[in-house]
């Protein structure tokens, strides 16, 4: 599958084992059942783009609907593969909030590519990669195939507050964590979600991002060039 995905445009691939994350809300409440493994993909986005924020919120917008359906034509891709082998299979959306949940969607992508080993959660709650920071995309396929699982990855950002300094609505909070942490401890979600729906109304934009957290993370940084 990986081969698969990576020949289809994936910049990232990892593959979870399911019961570490069952305690993790889902919409459905049972959406994992009769799944053992999550495949999670990646897409990177442009390190120019990222590093010209705040002005290029315009042309971020656009690489983000971009690379949502770039993930989404993979994760069906692949889906529908793994079916023909003879083994179950649902693609979930890169990106789609459902009504009345609190700006939540059917998982956590983040969740599923932590376990795979995929990168760890920072302290912006957003995934970080080793190679290439938050700069990122994800989406992810439950299944029944066997496939091999990673290991989760523990939080790496130490003593950095980059995210939380640049956050232009101060809505990151200082906190201590290793693992995957319970959303309200570590972001205050309406505050975020006030400010992107704020862009979303703005012609230039159409759609909630802004980047701010993900253009500052040193490890994007390093890896663009963007790093002083």
């Amino acid at each position: 599958m990986e081969d698969l995905a990576k020949k289809l445009g994936a910049d990232i691939f990892g593959v979870a084992d399911l019961d570490l994350v069952r305690d993790y809300p889902t919409i459905p409440n049972n959406l994992l059942e009769g799944f053992k493994r999550g495949i999670v993909i990646g897409v990177k986005l442009s390190d120019a783009v990222f590093d010209s924020l705040p002005a290029s919120r315009p042309l971020y917008a656009k690489q983000y609907e971009v690379a949502n359906a770039t993930l989404d034509r993979i994760a069906f891709i692949l889906a529908n593969e793994i079916e023909k082998r003879g083994y179950k299979a649902i693609p979930i959306p890169a990106s789609k909030i459902l009504k009345n949940t609190n700006w939540r969607s059917f998982i956590s992508h983040k969740a599923i590519a932590r376990a795979a080993g995929v990168g760890w959660i920072g302290k912006s709650l957003l995934l970080v990669t080793e190679k290439y920071g938050p700069r990122i995309r994800l989406a992810t396929i439950l299944t029944d195939m066997p496939l091999e699982a990673g290991e989760p990855m523990k939080n790496k950002c130490g003593s950095c507050r980059e995210c939380i300094e640049a956050c232009i609505v101060k809505a990151l909070k200082d906190s201590n964590f290793e693992d995957y942490p319970k959303r309200e401890e570590v972001f205050d979600v309406e505050k975020c979600a006030k400010k992107l729906q704020e862009f979303a109304a703005d012609p230039d934009i159409g759609y909630m991002v802004c980047g701010i957290c993900v253009k500052v993370c040193p490890y994007g940084l390093k890896k663009s060039g963007g790093e002083s």
